[in-house]
Order: structure tokens, then C-alpha cells, then sequence
């Protein structure tokens, strides 16, 4: 599963990089770093669709903020302009988004990309101290090259049908599928990397995806993601800084700037 992570790049940044057009607000260029990110939280996320009104033109890639927890088009409204409260469905499993009602229509139209530095997730172990009891360990998962990671992901566009007028509500999900290689020891599932070679066909406005990017990929596609332990701080989400990310020395404490500081 993929319930936290951390994204540290900017929309216009982003959009600059890709090429594409940034329509987040204004004011969100700038201090985006995120080192907690967290389900219902507004993240980026990369669509590629035709401009308004022209369904003839050439699609574009946009980034876009949705909130993260897909809301399915069919929710109803708890009052005026407010979707009715439910389970976040913040991921969905790549082998059943295609049949399950949440997510199906979302697989044929409306899929997109989810920029991250990387994810957490927590090894769960016995508890040499308590019996009968667990230990879980935050772990950040990240290219070892430091280089962006791009999840493969799901939107809806949420509207008040109630209502003539009023925003829509854009949401997403990141899709999930088995861990493999020496991802599997911390946890058995994991979000499913995007290669950019994928992205035409993946965010493709006007065709389905090929069901073959849906599959589990090869332990040697992600052997490039390194699992280090990190703080118990990020075990909270109103921790939100760098130190997040600081890999555990030997001692428990975190490296960082040449320093050893023990929480």
C-alpha cells in the first residue's frame, strides 16, 4: 500500500521539467515541499488532456492539485457542494481497479501520474520487548539516485449534481500492486512506478491503457529503489520537515550534515 509519502519539487518546476502547463493556483509556486504527505491532502499530480471545448486539438500534459482519495463521480452530496464522508479510498489495487465500481470508469478515462520523492512504509516485526506485541519501523523508499519517482494514478471529477453551477472537486488515487524484489522485506504491496517510456500510452486522453501496464513489474524495473530506515517522527503528520527523510545510523539517531543526532 502507499499511505504516505514525500514530494519536494514545485508546480512550475514541475510543469517547466515536463513541458506541460501548470494549472495549480498561483500562489502554490513556492514552499510546496511536502515531507508527510498524507490521504485527503491536495497533491500534484500530471494529466495530459485536450484543451476545453477542442476535443480535435492535441492533448497536453497539465499539472494539476487534486486531493488525494479519490471520490467516485457517483457520490452523493452531504450538503450543497460537499461530497458525503467515506473511507478514503487513497489507493487501489491495479489488478482490480479495471472491475471495481470505484474505479473502473477512472481506468478507461482518467488516469494520471503522482510525483514523489519517494514513499514510507513500516516494517512490522515482533516486539523483543513486549510479548505478543509488534514493532513497526518507518522505512523511506526512494531511487537511489536521488531522481523523482512517478506513480501510476487514478482521477474523478466530483460534482454536486444538485447544483447548476459551483467548481468541481478533482480527486486521485495511486494504484497499488505486489512488492517485489527487495522491496517484499518491508511490506508486500507497493505503488506502482510509472517509466516515462509508459506515458504516452498511460495518460492517453483518447484511448485505453494497455492492460499490460496494469501488471506487476520486474524486480530488475524498480532495483533501483533503496529502502532506509528513518525517524518515528514521520509516525505523526503533524511532523513536516527534512529531518523526516534523515536516514537512521546504527544507534537509532539520524545523519545529518555530517552530525549524529539521537532522537
Amino acid at each position: 500500500m502507499c499511505g504516505r509519502y514525500a514530494t519536494t519539487t514545485d508546480p512550475g518546476r514541475l510543469a517547466a521539467e515536463l513541458d506541460a502547463i501548470d494549472e495549480t493556483p498561483t500562489a502554490d509556486n513556492g514552499g510546496s515541499a511536502n515531507y508527510n504527505v498524507a490521504p485527503t491532502t491536495q497533491v500534484l499530480t500530471v494529466v495530459e488532456r485536450h484543451e476545453h471545448g477542442h476535443p480535435d486539438d492535441d492533448p497536453k500534459l497539465r499539472v494539476r492539485r487534486m486531493r488525494w482519495g479519490l471520490i467516485p463521480v457517483w457520490t452523493k452530496a452531504a450538503e450543497p457542494g460537499v461530497p458525503v464522508k467515506g473511507k478514503p479510498l487513497f489507493n487501489a489495487r491495479a489488478d482490480k481497479a479495471a472491475t471495481t465500481p470505484s474505479f473502473r470508469d477512472a481506468v478507461k478515462y482518467r488516469r494520471c501520474l503522482v510525483p514523489m520523492d519517494g514513499w514510507y512504509e513500516w516494517l512490522v516485526e515482533p516486539d523483543t520487548g513486549a510479548k505478543g506485541k509488534v514493532a513497526k519501523h518507518p522505512y523511506f523508499m526512494a531511487n537511489a539516485d536521488g531522481s523523482r519517482l512517478y506513480m501510476a494514478g487514478l482521477w474523478s471529477v466530483w460534482r454536486d449534481r444538485s447544483q447548476q453551477q459551483g467548481e468541481p472537486l478533482l480527486s486521485c488515487t495511486v494504484l497499488t500492486t505486489d512488492a517485489v524484489g527487495e522491496l517484499t522485506r518491508i511490506h508486500d504491496r507497493m505503488p506502482l512506478p510509472m517509466p516515462e517510456e509508459n506515458w504516452a500510452a498511460w495518460l492517453d486522453p483518447d484511448h485505453p491503457a494497455p492492460a499490460t501496464l496494469l501488471e506487476t513489474p520486474s524486480a530488475e524495473s524498480v532495483a533501483g529503489i533503496v529502502a532506509r530506515p528513518v525517524s518515528s517522527l514521520v509516525n505523526s503528520v503533524r511532523n513536516n520537515g527534512p529531518e523526516l527523510l534523515a536516514p537512521l545510523d546504527s544507534r537509532g539517531g539520524t545523519e545529518q550534515a555530517g552530525q549524529i543526532s539521537l532522537l
